[in-house]
């Protein structure tokens, strides 16, 4: 009899991991990393339930940490199997694994030298050279093509709408049929194209991130528009900790959108993470995965160079211009990718109005940290939230109004103006997820309620059986489920 252990991503959002044991096979969909809360962080460190050399083969639904984050670390004890996915998702795996395996180093370095952490030695949960074999594993799989991964068990990637490359994953077993949900996207979004409709499944796996809540209504860019105006009448500069591939994309849209309208000034926007620069490129190369409005248009090379140019030299300057070359369709007129550690630290000292967008989407880690620390005590400054917050992240207390942050080890003031968007989410909303559900012509057997906090979890469920009847269960952390 199959059964599915549910290893993450149950009552609460991040660490996404389905075990699947038909018996003869076991397969793992989805290796997410825990994130937000120390409680949940430490998770990631806890003995995995199943020897890592004994799982047969992995399923990524797609490229967020909190889904393939804990790929390395499996592989580090000993996974050697194969990894499916779609090619959209090897292509940012191969981004998303190594940078977070040189963070992780770099964040227990730091901790080491400054002496902020409790452990001696700190150390990474895993390095970059545990992410690289990981990423050696990945085998690409197009969309809707069915292919056997162990077993039974055969698996085809559908078309979710929330990042390059993303996917549910239907998963066929013993004549029975389970769709992994994954992340599910937006309708009538920018950059991506809508989810694509499903018609049955015996059993489903569904996201509630956003399952008591409805996204605020897409203003065209308004809000987003005053917030930048009035940040810059202050003389001062907007900082957006953002997600590195799926959200900076967004986020560049509008820019150039709201410039090409004359609704913002022409500023300079800077874009500090190498990784998201690299997921831009994957993006604009793989344009024919995109709505048709983000075809890569020609791009004039002659824009001004902004404060991270000074003094650089003509090779430098070179590759600045290739660089936003290869991302042209993104590109607004004073764009500027910054890549090296000492480019970063000249824009950080800088106090130049400007946009300034860098990774980790909930200020958990990475560049934007030293943006924060820097901009968070200057008032005239902004701090703009564009994602979804965890409970326990810096982002989430910024949002709930906190007056200190800590940072490095030190608590910094936040006097710079607060703001969220939540109309940018790339996680579709209870509306959005009952339309979704809606397409299906008969009821799964049981629909898994997964990938949310309680509250937002136990909406969903309530909202799924008042409206359409299903049976929904809402599985406890380490839970074995049995599929009859």
């Amino acid at each position: 009899m199959a059964s599915i252990t549910f290893l993450g991503a149950a009552r609460t959002v991040t660490g996404s991991k389905y075990l699947l044991d038909t018996g003869d096979a076991k397969v793992l969909v989805d290796a997410g990393m825990f994130q937000g809360l120390k409680e949940l962080r430490e998770r990631n460190w806890q003995e995995f339930p199943i020897a890592a050399k004994d799982i047969n083969a992995i399923v990524l639904t797609h490229a967020h940490l909190d889904h393939c984050g804990y790929l390395p670390r499996l592989v580090a004890q000993g996974f050697r199997g194969r990894v499916f996915c779609t090619a959209g998702t090897q292509d940012l795996c191969r981004i998303v694994l190594p940078d977070s395996g040189r963070i992780q180093e770099e964040d227990a370095e730091n901790a080491n030298r400054h002496g902020y952490s409790k452990h001696a030695p700190a150390l990474p949960l895993y390095g970059e050279a545990d992410a690289f074999r990981a990423v050696s594993l990945l085998q690409p799989v197009g969309y809707d093509r069915p292919v056997p991964v162990a077993g039974d068990i055969e698996v085809e990637f559908i078309n979710a709408g929330h990042l390059l490359g993303s996917s549910y994953a239907r998963v066929g077993t013993g004549g029975r049929t389970i769709l992994f949900g994954g992340d599910l996207g937006r309708f009538g979004r920018p950059v991506l194209p809508d989810p694509t409709m499903v018609s049955e499944a015996d059993y489903l796996l569904v996201e509630s991130t956003y399952g008591n809540r409805v996204h605020e209504q897409d203003d065209d860019g308004e809000r987003l528009a005053q917030i930048v105006k009035a940040t810059v009448e202050r003389g001062g500069r907007v900082i957006i900790p953002s997600f590195a591939i799926g959200r900076v994309e967004e986020l560049i849209y509008w820019f150039r959108r709201l410039e090409g309208q004359r609704r913002i000034p022409v500023l300079p926007v800077f874009l500090d993470s190498p990784m998201a620069i690299e997921a831009l490129a994957r993006y604009t190369q793989r344009a024919q995965e995109l709505d048709p409005d983000m075809q890569p248009e020609a791009h004039d090379d002659k824009m001004p160079h902004g404060p991270a140019d000074r003094g650089n030299s003509r090779e430098q300057r070179r590759k600045h211009a290739e660089r936003e070359r290869q991302v042209s369709a993104f590109c607004t007129q004073r764009f500027r990718t910054i890549s090296s550690a000492i480019e970063s630290r000249q824009l950080t000292q800088s106090k130049t109005p400007a946009i300034i967008i860098s990774a980790s989407g909930m200020a958990t880690g990475g560049r934007v940290l030293h943006h924060l620390k820097a901009g968070l005590p200057d008032s005239r400054n902004t701090v703009l939230l564009v994602g979804f917050q965890a409970a326990g992240t810096r982002g989430r207390n910024l949002v709930e109004g906190a007056k200190a942050i800590r940072i490095h080890g030190q608590d910094v003031a936040v006097n710079a103006h607060v703001e969220s968007i939540g109309s940018m989410s790339a996680h579709a909303d209870s509306l959005e997820i009952m339309r979704w559900l809606g397409g299906f012509t008969r009821p799964p057997s049981r629909t898994f309620i997964v990938h949310g906090e309680p509250a937002a979890m136990e909406a969903l469920s309530a909202t799924i059986k008042d409206k359409l009847g299903w049976a929904t269960k809402m599985p406890e952390h380490r839970e074995t489920v049995q599929l009859v």
